[in-house]
Formats: C-alpha cells, sequence, structure tokens
C-alpha cells in the first residue's frame, strides 16, 4: 500500500504543476468573470432593450373604439391604453412615437370577434399580445354583477402541477421538475469530466513512460497491479481537483453559490438519491479509470492511446446521448438495458434516480454488478498493463491480446 501511495502522490504533483493542467483548470474562472464583467457593462442596456421588446407594460396602446363597449376605460389599464376619437388621430400618434401600437375596435365586434391593430415592426408579440387580451376580457366581463364570478373569468385557474412518481409521493411543482432536470446533469458531467479528464492525463503519463523505456525501471521495484492503482489514485485525485476549483470559482462569483445551492438542496433532502449517486460515481470512476489506464497503454503512441480509448469514453457517454428517452421515460426497455451494463450504469442510474423511482431491482442489481466488475476489470486490466506497458512499435489486434491473456 505504500508502494501504491507513493506512486499516486508522484502522478499527482507531476501533473498538477503541468502548464495544461494549470490553463485548463483556469479556463472555467476566467471564462466566468468574463461574463460577470460583459453581465455588469452591458447587462443594464440589454435589459433595457429586452423589456422594450417583450414587456408591453413599457408600451402605450392607442384604442380606437367603434363598437362603443370598450370606453371609458377601466382605470387599472388607463396607463398603457389610452382612447383616440378616430383612426387617423390615432395613426398619427403612432407616426409620432407617442402609442406604441393602434387598436381598431369595429362596431362589429361582438358578432366578428375581429380587430385591427397597427404596430411599429414586430412589436406586437410575446406579452404585447396577453395585455391586448386582459384588457379585451377586463371590459368585456365588467358588466357581470357577481366579482368573484368576473374574477374567475378574467384569472380561470393558477394550476398548482404535482408529479407523482411511481409509489405516489409528490415530487413538487416546475421548480421541482426543473430541478430534476438540472441535478443529474451536474453529477453526470461531473462523472464525465473527472474521468476523462483524469484518463487523458494516465494515457499520457502511461505514453510518455512507455515511450522513454522508464517504465521498465519501475516495473522492477512495483507489480503492474501496483503502479496502476497508484496513478489511478493520484490521478484521479487530480481530477477532483480540478472539479473542486471550478465549483469553489463558481460560488466565488456572485449568484453562483446560490445555482450551487439550488442544484445540491434536493439531493440532499432526498438523503437516498444523494448517497446513491456517490456509490454509483465512486464505482464508476474506478472502472472507467482501470479500463482506460489499462487499454490506453496498448498504443505504441499518445496519439494512439487516445484513440483506443476513445471507444470506451464513447460507450460511456451512450447514456448521455439518450437523455431525453431517460427523461420522459425513467423505465423504458432500453434505458433499464443501459442500467444493467456495467460500462453504462454509473451514468445511466445517475439520469434516472431524480427523476423517478428506479427499482429496486435495478439499483441492487447495477450495483452488485459494478462491484463484481471491478476487481475482475483490476485484475484483467493489470495483466493488459503489463502487457501493454512492454510492448513496443506495433498496437496488437484483438486476437493477439487474447492469446497473451490467456499465456499470462
Amino acid at each position: 500500500m505504500r508502494k501504491v501511495l507513493t506512486i499516486a502522490r508522484h502522478e499527482y504533483w507531476v501533473n498538477v504543476r503541468r502548464p495544461d493542467f494549470i490553463i485548463f483548470t483556469s479556463l472555467v474562472p476566467l471564462l466566468g468573470i468574463v461574463a460577470l464583467v460583459v453581465s455588469l457593462f452591458f447587462g443594464r442596456q440589454a435589459g433595457g432593450a429586452i423589456v422594450r421588446m417583450f414587456d408591453s407594460g413599457s408600451d402605450v396602446t392607442a384604442v380606437v373604439d367603434q363598437s362603443g363597449g370598450f370606453t371609458p376605460i377601466l382605470p387599472r389599464f388607463e396607463e398603457e391604453f389610452v382612447p383616440y376619437g378616430d383612426e387617423t388621430e390615432a395613426r398619427t400618434a403612432l407616426e409620432n412615437e407617442e402609442v406604441q401600437r393602434v387598436v381598431v375596435v369595429p362596431d362589429t365586434y361582438l358578432r366578428e370577434g375581429e380587430v385591427t391593430v397597427f404596430t411599429e415592426g414586430s412589436r406586437f408579440s410575446g406579452s404585447g399580445t396577453s395585455g391586448l387580451r386582459a384588457f379585451f376580457v377586463a371590459h368585456l366581463v365588467e358588466e357581470i354583477g357577481d366579482e368573484t364570478l368576473r374574477a374567475r373569468l378574467i384569472d380561470p385557474y393558477d394550476a398548482q402541477v404535482e408529479y407523482v412518481g411511481e409509489q405516489g409521493q409528490a415530487s413538487g411543482g416546475a421548480a421541482g421538475q426543473i430541478l430534476s432536470f438540472i441535478v443529474p446533469f451536474f453529477f453526470g458531467i461531473l462523472l464525465a469530466v473527472t474521468v476523462f479528464v483524469s484518463a487523458g492525463y494516465l494515457v499520457r503519463s502511461v505514453a510518455e513512460e512507455k515511450s522513454s523505456r522508464v517504465i521498465e525501471i519501475v516495473l522492477s521495484s512495483v507489480t503492474p497491479q501496483q503502479l496502476l492503482a497508484g496513478k489511478v489514485i493520484g490521478l484521479g485525485a487530480l481530477g477532483l481537483t480540478q472539479i473542486l476549483v471550478w465549483i469553489a470559482s463558481a460560488a466565488g462569483l456572485g449568484g453562483g453559490l446560490a445555482v450551487l445551492a439550488g442544484i445540491l438542496l434536493p439531493l440532499f433532502t432526498r438523503v437516498e438519491v444523494f448517497g446513491l449517486a456517490l456509490v454509483y460515481y465512486i464505482l464508476g470512476f474506478g472502472v472507467y479509470a482501470v479500463l482506460i489506464g489499462a487499454i490506453g497503454t496498448l498504443g505504441s503512441s499518445f496519439q494512439e492511446s487516445q484513440q483506443i480509448t476513445g471507444i470506451f469514453i464513447f460507450i460511456a457517454a451512450v447514456p448521455m446521448m439518450l437523455t431525453g428517452v431517460i427523461m420522459t421515460n425513467p423505465d423504458a426497455m432500453v434505458v433499464r438495458v443501459l442500467s444493467w451494463f456495467p460500462l453504462t450504469a454509473p451514468t445511466t442510474m445517475m439520469l434516472r434516480l431524480p427523476l423517478a423511482e428506479a427499482p429496486w431491482t435495478d439499483v441492487a442489481g447495477s450495483i452488485v454488478l459494478l462491484l463484481v466488475t471491478i476487481p475482475v476489470v483490476v485484475w484483467l486490466g493489470a495483466k493488459v498493463f503489463r502487457l501493454g506497458m512492454l510492448m513496443y512499435g506495433k498496437r496488437p489486434g484483438v486476437l493477439e491480446i487474447v492469446r497473451l491473456l490467456r499465456d499470462a
């Protein structure tokens, strides 16, 4: 164990000082600072433009009421709607930019329901339409004597949506549904970034030691299992360091802490989801890191090793590509199959857990399979690692690898 920790410490400190690691780790905080500066300088101007474009409350509408049913204008609409005696006068006001739109209500309105709207460019959109609708509805129901009925006709319902899981528990309204969308991505991306960043440095470390023949000296002092374990632990810590720096940077920038709290709060209130996500994260990291580290040694160069490990990275990313299916139907057959396949189970289950009550058979089965897979992967990985580190000049084929493993 002492040799494993020594190797892990060496790998960590060598790679944490690499210029490319420092640049890549600093890139996210720098982009956040740039975004913050841009928002401070241009946010007010952009916000004003958006308000002017979509907020009908900042516009004035001229009303030419030929039907007689919309004048006098109700007090709550007097700031946004101004009555005009005829269409010509109203259109002149529009040309002089005294109003932003003109609505002509003909005397046939009650029978046909048609009105004519004159507006500046494309400003009659979004909340402008909803504001005009509210104006018409409020005036049409004004003659109804029952105030409660009148209020209900203006605002028919205020839906409080509760999304119910398979076992009947309510999972919250719209805010809860949005967080359920964010939470799985947070942990899925966390796993992907940590593993793939660590794997990249692992493959590079192996390729450099292999090309310089240093590995032959190292293997005279430690076993392949110890060397592989030390590299996985050290570079895993490197990836976690990168993630922690990014999280701390996000928390340090204005509003970042609130966003992170909003993402993590639902997990802490559902302890089983947080605990299982952590379990899948650790098990997934163990499987991916060992596999990528071992298979990466088979390449004769760093570029070739990257191409080989890219296959496993693609397989691990398959659940992210099927996010739409997982979110709309977390218990679909294809999702359950991915949950039982060791290379896709961690990411798939991280996406499933916050969205629905996954069957306990899927949860227990996938965890057991991962627990069984890890020692098998470590055993085979150590053999492949040893063979790959001592092979030079060409990449072995699949049949040759099988033969060498059988004879090892």
